[in-house]
């Protein structure tokens, strides 16, 4: 029994891993503020990132912001300065007027010089743009210039703004406060679950009960108890990964220099979510398809079904073509359907025509190829056997030295129920290489001829033997009268004459009975008649010896006789 103590133990366990997640994660936010702290190595490292994208752009290279947004687009070169460098170099002037102790946004001016815009900080050039520049960008040169300008100078008061102390410290107090709340949620989960597990605990009696099928009992209430334990368990688990996973994005989210991370971290859910619904989407149609096909070969195997059911029941009669292959030829065509469904489903299945689909489906017909030889020799027989038709179920048959009514024929066996009731199961392969002795096949019409051999000395006319035999198989229960019984002499040996009782019945699976019934029958007739039945071997003095019929058979004044013993003398001369 899952007793109080399992379900504490339990439960105590499950207290721990909140104050662990709660102690990692306060971690993570000393370190997220110490790399709030270390602007200008971010920075770089932003930098680089932008720049590796750049190389997927065709001739342009982005000039990046502090925060790693992209400010414009470089397309040209000036004097022997690629663009590529320009970008960087224009990106490091950018760095160095975030990091002035004193900036004015407004003091970013625009300064014409021979027909092109110098973008100006103080006296200092940010970036020099040119006529070329602002036909890559398909606009004017001063509308471009001035788009630059407010662009560089709005980049560079949002990263002042967004590093400055007072920001700083609100983004840590709010990444503490989602600590905070995120420890609560775990522990209310935490503290929810062991309410129910307790409640579960208190009502088990009640709510679990041993799930028995008659005398098997498949699951005990404590076995349930300790599954329900278990499954609590895990999904108390699951349910607090995926808070902690979707608040560590929240709180990622809230420091400008860790928002890539809290992207990245959805995007490992978004990403696998919506590709399984595009998936879906668009294996709509295949599914549609796949379901008419499905129903119409449903119906039109049970219409199959309804026809076979009708020759079954020899309703629908077709020349030539037996009964008792109805229902036999359904399962070999509804295995052909089932087959030609497949064959028709395949191709709208989702992966069917990748390379790897094709080489699991190869691979799994080779190992059913190569492990079913024997079952295919078998299935194979089970068909000839079926169409041959030597036997059916309920015949009395022999194969071999096994004797038995048929219980069962499959694709694969055959089963023997003999009169020992003893079951007997023999793969169709050997069935079909035997002999097969039906003893049923024409008991019903022209009746089974049982015999039966009994020896009888010289002494006994054949006649009144005859007479004693026909006699016995007409007292026998089992015994047609028409066709009447007969009598072989099948032998005239040396001491005895072999006398064959023949007779017919129409019960095949109570020969062995008839014919137990049979010979106490012939004792019976024999005796009354006077008639013994001696081995071979058998020898007797008669003179002084009892005979070897029953006393119930004899006079009551029966007695044995005498020796006798005749004296001749031979006469006087």
């Amino acid at each position: 029994m899952v007793g109080y103590d399992m379900v504490r133990d339990s439960l105590e366990m499950r207290r721990k891993p909140g104050w662990l997640i709660t102690g990692f994660i306060v971690v993570q936010v000393v370190l997220l503020a110490f790399a709030t702290s270390n602007v200008s190595g971010q920075t770089v490292s932003t930098e680089q990132a932008s720049e590796e994208l750049a190389e997927s752009e065709l001739n342009g290279y982005p000039v990046t912001g502090v925060l790693g947004d992209t400010i414009v687009y470089v397309f040209t070169r000036t004097g022997a300065t690629q663009p590529k460098e320009r970008a960087r170099l224009i990106s490091e002037r950018i760095r160095t007027l975030f990091e002035l102790d004193i900036f004015n946004k407004d003091s970013v001016i625009l300064h014409e010089d021979e027909g092109a815009f110098d973008i100006v900080y103080q006296d200092k050039i940010i970036v020099h743009l040119t006529e070329k520049e602002a036909k890559f960008q398909e606009k004017g040169l001063e509308s471009f210039a001035l788009e630059a300008r407010n662009a560089i100078a709005e980049s560079i008061a949002d990263a002042r703004d967004t590093f400055s102390l007072k920001r700083v410290l609100t983004r840590i107090a709010y990444g503490v406060l989602g600590l905070l709340t995120l420890s609560v949620v775990v522990w209310l989960v935490g503290r929810g679950f062991r309410k129910l597990l307790a409640y579960i605990e208190a009502k088990k009696e009640k709510l679990l009960k041993n799930l028995t099928y008659k005398d098997y009992t498949f699951l005990t209430a404590e076995q349930e108890m300790r599954g329900i334990v278990f499954l609590l368990n895990a999904l108390k688990w699951v349910v607090i990964i995926v808070i902690v996973y979707f608040a560590l994005s929240l709180i990622f989210s809230i420091f400008p220099l860790t928002r890539s991370w809290a992207n990245l971290l959805l995007d490992y859910v978004r990403k696998p979510v919506i590709s399984i619904l595009i998936a879906v989407k668009d294996f709509l149609p295949n599914l549609f398809a796949i379901i008419v096909i499905a129903l119409v070969m449903r119906y039109f195997i049970k219409f199959i079904k309804y026809i076979f059911k009708e020759i079954d029941a020899e309703k629908l009669k077709i020349p030539d073509f037996h009964a008792d292959w109805a229902m036999p030829t359904y399962g070999i065509v509804r295995v052909l359907l089932y087959a030609f469904t497949l064959v028709l489903i395949f191709p709208y299945l989702p992966g069917s025509d990748s390379n790897v689909f094709r080489g699991v489906s190869v691979f799994i017909g080779l190992l059913i190829s190569l492990g079913s030889s024997s079952a295919i020799s078998n299935m194979v027989a089970g068909l000839v056997i079926t169409y041959m038709r030597p036997f059916k179920i309920g015949d009395r048959i022999k194969i071999g030295e096994i004797s038995g009514t048929v219980i069962e024929k499959t694709l694969l066996v055959t089963r023997l129920q003999t009169i020992k009731n003893e079951e007997i199961t023999i793969p169709n392969s050997t069935l079909l290489s035997s002999n097969t002795m039906n003893y049923s096949a024409m008991a019903q019409k022209e009746g089974l001829l049982i015999h039966t051999t009994v020896t009888i000395g010289y002494d006994v006319p054949w006649r009144t033997m005859h007479q004693t035999l026909m006699a016995a198989a007409k007292k026998t229960s089992g015994i047609k009268e028409s066709p009447e019984p007969f009598v072989l002499q099948t032998a005239l040996e040396d001491f005895y004459v072999a006398y064959q009782i023949n007779a017919y019945t129409n019960d095949a699976r109570k020969m062995v009975l008839i014919l137990s019934e049979l010979h106490q029958n012939i004792q019976d007739e024999c005796n009354a008649r006077g008639i013994e039945i001696m081995s071979p071997h058998y020898r007797a003095m008669r003179d002084g010896n009892n005979t070897t019929i029953p006393t119930d058979y004899l006079d009551q004044d029966y007695k044995a006789p005498a020796f006798q013993v005749q004296v001749k003398k031979d006469p006087e001369p």
